[in-house]
């Protein structure tokens, strides 16, 4: 496959091309004349207002739209010559059978680019096997039976991972009901966004990986191993096994592994209302 990524996109389209394109769509010059506005708008820096010669504004709401115009013919030319792809933006994967095909591909869309005075991000694009690049979050893995799949691109992972630790940090001073529900809100846009992905085992290993850390924090936040005992004496565990855990109160992360989820059992962690990605 061909990814392809253009080099700061947003910031160079070229105002007149793109007035050109929509002049072939749209009849009203009202329309056009507000359109030629919107881009020519200038930006604030510093407090000082600067003038805009080429460039759509950055998370502004027409801005997509005006990108799916300027790069429609570039879609429209790898459609005729029958190579499935999917865009999003700036970011484009043309699908190939051949590593020959893929850089075929991607010299053609430098050439198309060019004429549309954009430049290809050469340090971001790539021929290479569709498993081993990312697509908004999205990659691929090849299951039993040599069924491609698809997963949370490896990098989209450790995001998440780095947000999760972020989140559970024990020593940040909050309650766990208050980790709880800042990390509620984070995973349920999060498995919301990535529920096409068919990665189960892996979803269930987070869903473990996260429970640990929940422990972990409640561990931190009882300190003591007086107040440890005492805690989990009152959620079922044995003696013997609160007194493990106490004479190694410090040992935040290695005993949440321990009996902990005997006294903090998955269900006691659900009612917190954090979400199961592997449900």
């Amino acid at each position: 496959m061909a990814d392809v990524d253009l080099e700061k996109f947003f910031d160079r389209v070229n105002h007149d091309l793109l007035m050109g394109r929509l002049a072939k769509r749209i009849v009203d010059r009202r329309v056009l004349g507000l359109i030629r506005r919107y881009l020519e708008a200038g930006i604030m820096v510093n407090g000082v207002v600067m003038e805009r010669y080429e460039g759509t504004p950055q998370g502004g709401p027409l801005s997509p739209l005006l990108a799916n115009v300027l790069l429609d013919e570039v879609d429209k030319e790898l459609e005729r010559r029958g190579l499935a792809c999917a865009r999003y933006a700036d970011d484009l994967n043309v699908y190939c059978r051949s590593e020959r095909a893929a850089r075929d591909a991607m010299a053609t869309l430098q050439r198309l680019y060019g004429q549309l005075r954009l430049r290809v991000n050469e340090a971001k694009s790539a021929a290479a096997r569709a498993w081993e690049r990312k697509f908004l979050g999205f990659s691929f893995w090849v299951a039993p039976g040599r069924v491609i799949r698809r997963r949370v691109a490896p990098a989209a992972l450790k995001e998440m991972k780095d947000r999760v630790r972020q989140i559970t940090c024990r020593s940040g001073g909050r309650s766990l009901t208050a980790v709880a529900a800042e990390l509620r809100e984070y995973l349920a846009g999060w498995k919301a966004y990535f529920r096409l992905a068919e990665t189960p085992r892996v979803f269930r290993d987070l869903d473990e990986w996260i429970r640990h850390r929940l422990r972990a924090v409640q561990l931190k936040q009882w300190k003591r191993g007086r107040t440890t005992y005492r805690e989990l004496r009152k959620r079922g565990l044995t003696a013997t096994g609160a007194a493990t855990v106490a004479a190694n109160a410090r040992r935040w992360w290695h005993n949440a592994s321990m009996l902990v989820h005997i006294a903090l059992p998955t269900h006691a962690l659900d009612a917190l209302g954090v979400p199961r990605l592997g449900a």
